[in-house]
C-alpha cells in the first residue's frame, strides 16, 4: 500500500475510533420493501470474491445475475480491511464484503445500514453458526449477510519442506530450513495491522507465561511482547504482501518459501503446477468470516438487495468456495456442486469453525474488565514496523 493510502487508513481509523462510542446508539430505519432495480450496483470486494468468468470461464456468478436482475455489477477490489473501511468511509459504493476486523468499525462509524433479513428469502439457509455472529450483529440487529469464511493458512514450498511445517515459527523466528538455508529474506507476512493477531496467536503457545487468551485482546505487556516479535520478524521479511495476485507472482519469481496466505493464492499456484501446499500449524490460525454490508447512503438499494439474495444461492456459494478455497455460509452448497465436489467443504475446513480465531476489531475495553490495546495503536505500530529497516 502506498504512503498516501496509509495516511488515509490512519485517518479513517481515528475517525471511526471516535465514532465507536456513540454511533451504535443511533436509530436508523431499514428498508421495508424491494422495488424495481436501479440498473447497477457497486461492490467493494476482496480479490476473487466477485467473478464473471474473466479469469476462468468456469467461475462466473455475475453474468447471469446481471441478465436476470437488470443490475450491472461494478467491482472495486480492496487488498486489506483498512482499505475497505477507508473506501466505504469515502462513499460512492453500495456493498462491501467486510471481514470481522472491519465490520464493527463500519457499524460504529455509521457507514452501513441495518439489513432487513425478511427481504432475503435465503437467509433461512445461512449456517446457524453465522446468522447471529458478533461481527455483523449489534444489539440484535443484523448489519451484514454472511458470505464466506476460512482460515489464514501457512503456505510453503514443497521442494524446501518435504514435510509440512508444524509451527508458525518458520515465519517468525530466524532459523535454518530443511534445505540447509536460512529463512531470512525468504518469508512473507501480511501487510495489515490485523496481522498482529497472528503473532499473538503464535506467542499464546510459544510463550504461555504471557497469559494470552485471545489474540485480539492484548494488555500492554502482552502487546509489547508481540510487537517485539514483529520487529524481529521485520529482519526476515523482504516484502510484505497485501495484494493476492502480487503474492502469487512473488512466490513464482522471488524465491519465497513460506508465508501466511489465503487458500485463494494456494489454489491458484497449485493450478499453475507450482510446488506449494498449505497447512494450519499446531498453534491454530486466525481467519475471516466475511459479511456483505450495505452502505447507509446506497443509491442502488434495490439492486443491492437483489445481490444479497443472489449471493446466498447454493450455486454461487459452492462455486465461490471452490474458487477461493473458502467455506460457504450456506451449508446446502456443500452437496451437489460440480466445482466444489461433495468433499470440498470438509477439505476447506467446514468442521474447523471452533478452531479459528476470527478477525475482529481490537477494542480498549475487553473481557474481564481489562484494559487492552485498541486498534488505532495496532495500526500506528504496524505501519511503523513495516516502514523500518
Amino acid at each position: 500500500m502506498k504512503f498516501d493510502s496509509y495516511k488515509r487508513v490512519i485517518f479513517s481509523v481515528a475517525v471511526l475510533s471516535i465514532a465507536f462510542a456513540v454511533a451504535c446508539g443511533k436509530k436508523e430505519t431499514k428498508v421495508s420493501e424491494i422495488g424495481q432495480g436501479e440498473g447497477e450496483v457497486s461492490i467493494v470486494a476482496w480479490p476473487g470474491y466477485i467473478e464473471r468468468g474473466e479469469t476462468d470461464k468456469g467461475y462466473d456468478w455475475v453474468t447471469e445475475f446481471e441478465k436476470s436482475s437488470g443490475c450491472k455489477v461494478n467491482v472495486k477490489t480492496a487488498a486489506t480491511s483498512d482499505e475497505m473501511v477507508a473506501l466505504m468511509n469515502e462513499g460512492g459504493f453500495d456493498l462491501v464484503t467486510a471481514s470481522g476486523d472491519a465490520s464493527l468499525r463500519l457499524v460504529a462509524g455509521g457507514k452501513v445500514q441495518e439489513i432487513n433479513t425478511d427481504l432475503i428469502p435465503s437467509w433461512k439457509n445461512v449456517d446457524s453458526r453465522l446468522q447471529n455472529a458478533p461481527w455483523h450483529t449489534v444489539e440484535g440487529k443484523h448489519f451484514g449477510v454472511p458470505y464466506q469464511w476460512g482460515p489464514n493458512v501457512l503456505m510453503y514450498n514443497t521442494k524446501v519442506f518435504k514435510k509440512a511445517p508444524t509451527s508458525w515459527n518458520v515465519v517468525f523466528e530466524e532459523q535454518v530450513l530443511p534445505d540447509g538455508k536460512s529463512n531470512k529474506g525468504r518469508v512473507q507476512a501480511f501487510d495489515g495491522p490485523i496481522y498482529i493477531a497472528d503473532a499473538a496467536l503464535y506467542l499464546k503457545q510459544a510463550k504461555p507465561e504471557l497469559g494470552i487468551q485471545d489474540p485480539y485482546e492484548l494488555d500492554e505487556k502482552q502487546y509489547n511482547a508481540v510487537i517485539e516479535l514483529l520487529k524481529k520478524q521485520r529482519q526476515l521479511v523482504p516484502k510484505y504482501w497485501h495484494d493476492a495476485m502480487v503474492q502469487v507472482d512473488d512466490f513464482k519469481k522471488e524465491g519465497l518459501v513460506a508465508s501466511s496466505t489465503w487458500p485463494f493464492q494456494v489454489n491458484l499456484l497449485v493450478s499453475e503446477k507450482q510446488p506449494v501446499a498449505s497447512v494450519v500449524p499446531q498453534e491454530g490460525a486466525t481467519g475471516w468470516a466475511d459479511s456483505t454490508m450495505l452502505h447507509k447512503d446506497s443509491k442502488h438499494v434495490n439492486c443491492a438487495y437483489k445481490w444479497l439474495e443472489h449471493s446466498l444461492s447454493p450455486k454461487v456459494q459452492g462455486d465461490l468456495a471452490s474458487w477461493f478455497g473458502s467455506v460457504p455460509s450456506v451449508p446446502s452448497a456443500c452437496k451437489g456442486n460440480a466445482l466444489l465436489g461433495d468433499t470440498g467443504c470438509a477439505v476447506n475446513g467446514f468442521n474447523n469453525f471452533e478452531k479459528i480465531s476470527f478477525w475482529r476489531t481490537p477494542k480498549e475495553d475487553c473481557s474481564g474488565g481489562r484494559k487492552c490495546v485498541p486498534y488505532k495503536k495496532w495500526a500506528e505500530d504496524y505501519i511503523s514496523i513495516i516502514g523500518s529497516k
